[in-house]
């Protein structure tokens, strides 16, 4: 049995429907905590629920709403309505994200616009909206960076700039509330199997050099598990991260080191 690190917590985590926020969501559950899902898609969050409330123990349960993290009032309205019914909010997560690939050249304006819009707006919001009630419960923010945020990843212009837009955003705002109380730290995941990065390799554009991409992979050429990033992010979430702020930490299996 897990250890109880977030009995008594309440937690939300965007992008909870599937890979890492899954993960995610049911490994804080495992620990006791209170977990609001949000994602796009009912569906997959009630998978999601459903799996994490399986193994609940230690008071944890995982609840749900559908919406998108780009629309303001929405998120405004979930974020208060969460902690005003359990009386507090102590975790913020922000998994939400996605992913595409294309030459610089042939990349629109909008679609490289809906990419920063969902990874790095869609973070803000949640973290403005979730600052306030941070500072009252002493809590903490984690927020999802990637290896491309510092070391590129070709045809994943709009992704990285996302991406190290995250990077910045959790520094700065981890500088700003160190003050108050409130930490905030990022994961840099690498490689990872989840449904959007298995999807994602084979909606590649035409004529890319697969060369480029060596670097996402371990050596002994195996992605990791969204489970390593729960088990991380679950650390910086709880007490046992007390000590850390300000941080991007990797999850790539070193290799980035």
């Amino acid at each position: 049995m897990l250890a109880a690190r977030f009995e008594n917590k309440t937690i939300i985590v965007t992008g909870g429907g599937s890979g890492i926020g899954r993960a995610i969501v049911a490994r804080l559950v495992a620990e006791g905590g209170r977990v609001l899902a949000v994602d796009l898609h009912q569906s997959t969050l009630d998978e999601s629920c459903a799996a994490a409330n399986e193994y609940a123990v230690h008071g944890g349960k995982a609840s749900s709403i559908a919406a998108s993290v780009t629309d303001e009032q929405a998120v405004m309205a979930l974020v208060r309505d969460f902690a005003d019914n359990e009386g507090k909010l102590d975790v913020m997560i922000n998994m939400a994200g996605i992913l595409r690939s294309d030459h610089a050249t042939e990349l629109t304006l909008a679609h490289f616009r809906n990419v920063l819009e969902v990874n790095l707006l869609g973070t803000f919001l949640f973290c403005r909206e979730a600052l306030p009630y941070l500072e009252k419960s002493g809590g903490n923010i984690v927020n999802c960076a990637s290896t491309s945020s510092f070391f590129g990843t070709a045809y994943s212009a709009a992704y990285a700039a996302s991406k190290g837009g995250v990077a910045a955003l959790t520094q700065t705002l981890a500088w700003e509330y160190m003050l108050r109380g409130v930490r905030v730290n990022a994961v840099a995941p690498g490689g990872i199997a989840t449904p959007m990065t298995m999807g994602h390799s084979g909606n590649l554009p035409d004529n890319v050099d697969p060369t480029l991409f060596a670097h996402l992979l371990r050596p002994d050429m195996r992605f990791g598990d969204p489970a390593d990033v729960a088990g991380a992010v679950a650390m910086l979430a709880s007490e046992d991260g007390r000590n850390i702020n300000a941080v991007v930490l990797r999850v790539d299996g070193g290799v980035h080191g």
